[in-house]
């Protein structure tokens, strides 16, 4: 009878709570590239001097980078742990379970906190890992959200250990 209830229960600490890509904006500056490309190309254009055409690919070429970079990481929180995958092969690449994290920090630009995204920074516990999420749209929500999660992780990984057996 407690075999389904397990089965349940771990079911259920990996149900996820949040997952994100980064924000477009957190490749603003390859837009800002972008565009500088087409003002380049349209002005050779504009004054008939060749090469006006590879500035053009160019900028395609930029913004097909930010498209690209924006899917290398995903974000995942469940009940139990934070993670961060590659977008495309589903590949963990850092994650720090719930209960270990101790403090969570957001650091924002001003062009980042124009756009309304930061960085999310997670320190471990136990160790000296940190968990960098970057580009997250509405970054203190966010970090609120995580905390709370934490705080409940921390909490009950306590009180299993304190129970008696």
């Amino acid at each position: 009878m407690t075999m389904p209830h397990l089965a349940e229960k771990t079911e259920q600490d990996h149900r996820m709570l949040w997952e994100a890509y980064p924000a477009w904006a957190q490749f603003s500056w390859l837009y800002l590239l972008s565009a500088l490309s087409v003002l380049r190309g349209a002005l050779l254009f504009r004054f008939g001097v060749d090469g006006w055409q590879t500035w053009l690919v160019g900028a395609g070429l930029l913004i097909a980078c930010a498209a690209i970079l924006r899917r290398w990481a995903h974000y995942e929180l469940t009940r139990d742990v934070l993670t961060v995958r590659n977008g495309y092969t589903g590949r963990e690449i850092q994650s720090i379970p719930l209960h270990d994290v101790s403090d969570i920090t957001v650091q924002q630009g001003i062009v980042a906190e124009f756009f309304r995204i930061g960085t999310l920074v997670i320190r471990s516990r136990t160790t000296d890992r940190l968990l960098f999420l970057r580009g997250v749209v509405d970054p203190e929500t966010m970090r609120l959200r995580i905390q709370a999660s934490a705080w409940r992780s921390h909490r009950t990984a306590a009180n299993s250990h304190s129970a008696p057996t």
